[in-house]
């Protein structure tokens, strides 16, 4: 469903493009971010030895948890019991977070 009203934008800015003389557009369809949303059960701290440090946020939405590995220290961005709305880029050990809404 996404993927398709992407499509159909680009192909509305292309036509407008096309007869409006010079307009410049840059865009990317796949932006590599990702969005979870719930209430925060559980923000955990941890730093390893080698001096990298991570926040594991565990969040519930209708009865099912979904657990989740942040870069840094993100303790103070997920209050406890609160629902939030977060935007994060994912990587392989852990997640960089963009934009968290609160509320």
């Amino acid at each position: 469903m996404k993927r398709s009203s992407e499509y159909s934008l680009v192909f509305v800015v292309l036509t407008l493009s096309a007869s409006c003389g010079d307009i410049f557009v840059q865009a990317a369809l796949n932006s590599g971010t990702e969005t979870a949303a719930g209430v925060v059960s559980i923000v955990q701290f941890s730093a390893t030895s080698g001096g990298t440090s991570i926040t594991v946020v565990t969040l519930m939405q209708s009865g099912a948890a979904n657990t989740l590995t942040f870069c840094g220290d993100q303790r103070t961005r997920f209050p406890g019991d609160q629902a939030v709305h977060v935007t994060f880029t994912p990587g392989s050990s852990c997640g960089s977070v963009i934009v968290i809404m609160i509320g």
